[in-house]
């Protein structure tokens, strides 16, 4: 593992692909945390841990799978956050978002991570079925907001997810561990890496897809056209969610594809990722990459 400078007494666990991790980084969920941490303006240092060395890491640090693969197993996966403050440990970037919010409340000028908002985004039925499980807290969540919240989280996961194969084949693997990386896909898939990959054609089909899904998200971040987040000048949890999925997007698309993203819906979605950049650059310019 690598580690991002200063030590403090948070840890972020964040996958690392190829060198320099903070340019290449693009894994959403890790994003959604990233975001949240620097909204609150909390102090932290990054962990960037090997792809094939998570399970050990997660089982090292005594934090269980927070979600399930389809056939039951469990999926170990990224973010892990480490309060060493106060001894806890959480593995799921909605989960991190929700205790940073609990036990940092008057941390940050920028105010709470979930303020109360309409949040009224679905995707379809076809689309719901590739809505990654949430963690068992966010499964559970009865809190009005923080349940919206939660809800939101799914359906934008869903409609990301179901599209995702238009981002496979440029995810930045470090290349001396491409190949075994590759092969792990490839045994978690039952197929090869080149039959996962989505090549012209089919993609011009995906894109097409993914623009008319977003179309009633968009919608949302246009109600409040002093934006460029869905309450305006004002940020939240909600916009990180589909920041994470838009900063995944920006490293793994193909340039033309990539611009096409952001001129989709008035070019709301590149607003909103242009604006997350402020909430970026600070874990970027401390990057030691070791």
């Amino acid at each position: 593992m690598a580690t991002d400078t200063p030590a403090t007494d948070i840890v972020l666990y964040d996958i690392a692909f190829r060198q320099p991790f903070s340019a290449s980084s693009s894994a959403p969920n890790p994003w959604k945390a990233r975001y949240a941490l620097n909204f609150k303006g909390i102090p932290y240092r990054t962990e960037w841990v090997d792809m094939l060395e998570i399970p050990d890491v997660r089982r090292r640090l005594e934090v269980p799978a927070a979600r399930k693969h389809r056939d039951g197993s469990d999926y170990y996966t990224l973010p892990v956050l480490v309060d060493n403050t106060t001894g806890t440990k959480v593995g799921d970037s909605f989960d991190i978002a929700v205790y940073l919010s609990e036990t940092y409340p008057d941390t940050g000028e920028a105010g709470d991570l979930f303020p109360v908002q309409s949040l009224d985004f679905a995707c379809s039925s076809e689309l719901a079925i590739f809505a990654p499980p949430l963690s068992e807290r966010a499964e559970g969540v009865d809190k009005g907001v923080i349940r919206d919240y939660a809800h939101f989280n799914r359906n934008v996961d869903a409609v990301f997810s179901a599209h995702s194969a238009l981002m496979g084949s440029g995810m930045q693997f470090d290349p001396a561990r491409a190949p075994l990386i590759r092969a792990e896909f490839e045994r978690r898939a039952g197929m090869r890496w080149e039959d996962m990959m989505v090549h012209a054609g089919p993609r011009e089909k995906i894109l097409a897809s993914l623009c008319e899904a977003l179309a009633p998200l968009a919608e949302l971040f246009q109600r409040d056209h002093s934006g460029p987040f869905l309450l305006g000048r004002r940020a939240s949890h909600a916009d990180f969610i589909v920041g994470g999925w838009l900063r995944m997007q920006s490293v793994t698309l193909p340039d033309e594809e990539w611009a096409q993203v952001k001129s989709w819906h008035g070019g709301v979605f590149a607003k909103l990722h242009d604006a997350l950049q402020k909430l970026s650059e600070g874990v970027i310019r401390a990057s030691s990459n070791r």
